[in-house]
């Protein structure tokens, strides 16, 4: 499969060399962009931003981004957390950590959300939720089916309760947008933890899972402790997930434009809705 491009604009700012975090090896940027950010050492997945995803997935010149004036505001005056947003803001281009808009897959048009691990390990704070929010809202007023990339460290704890209420909030409108027989696709990446998987990751129609991403709630530390049980080998992997009955399907990068193209015809008619 030939891979689609997004936009030019993407390329504008140098490519840095990635290192693989499971073998160490340094892969040169034009070998990850070419093979779709697996490691050609080990074949362990690289991290990728919302605009290599959109390469990844998306018809070329598809995607418009929604565009507002949110912007994380360290409301609680919690400890550095103001230098943190400006250094997150600095290395990603964004106002945070998550892109939003419309796009057509295969032809297929449809409203996406591509978290950002870069941005804060893509943790959810109020600009996070009510950007997730407003794209279901959308999704819902004009019958389009949603396809999320999930990535996350789970609620920003320098938001406090706020960053809580966003697990509420954004399924409130999941549950609207289902309300509406409206297709919702959730794509787990690496890592999707924490209240992002206690909430909207979890809440697809159709779950798919990238192949070893890590998936869970707590850290397996932390449930070994409270438990006072030793877990078993691949707790908490895609697979494992899968096994147990959490996950649909398990997608390698190469397989998933095609996997949601065909997915979206088959369960999104005429109608928008769910066949």
């Amino acid at each position: 499969m030939q891979l689609p491009f997004f936009s030019k604009k993407s390329s504008e700012k140098p490519r840095e060399d990635l290192i693989c975090k499971q073998c160490k090896a340094t892969v040169p940027a034009k070998d990850a962009v070419k093979n779709r950010f697996i490691c050609p050492s080990c074949g362990a997945y690289l991290t990728m931003t919302p605009q290599d995803r959109l390469h990844l997935v998306a018809d070329k010149d598809s995607f418009t981004a929604f565009r507002d004036e949110l912007k994380s505001v360290n409301f609680l005056h919690f400890p550095g957390y103001s230098e943190k947003l400006e250094k997150a803001v600095t290395a990603t281009g964004e106002p945070d950590a998550v892109v939003c808009g419309t796009a057509a897959i295969d032809g297929t048009p449809c409203a996406l959300f591509l978290m950002d691990t870069r941005f804060i390990m893509a943790s959810m704070g109020s600009v996070v939720g009510e950007r997730i929010t407003r794209t279901f809202e959308y999704a819902t007023a004009h019958r389009l089916p949603v396809v999320g990339f999930a990535a996350s460290g789970g609620a920003r704890m320098q938001e406090g309760i706020v960053s809580l209420m966003q697990m509420a909030k954004v399924s409130a409108a999941v549950q609207r947008h289902a309300a509406q027989r409206l297709l919702y696709i959730s794509v787990l990446t690496n890592p999707t933890t924490g209240g992002v998987t206690a909430s909207f990751a979890m809440q697809g129609d159709l779950i798919l899972a990238e192949p070893g991403a890590t998936v869970g709630f707590a850290g397996r530390r932390v449930v070994e402790q409270t438990t006072k049980t030793a877990l078993p080998e691949g707790f908490q992997s895609a697979e494992f997930v899968r096994d147990h009955g959490f996950i649909d399907k398990i997608v390698p990068r190469d397989a998933l434009r095609d996997t949601l193209a065909t997915l979206l015809r088959l369960h999104a008619p005429r109608n928008g809705g769910i066949a």
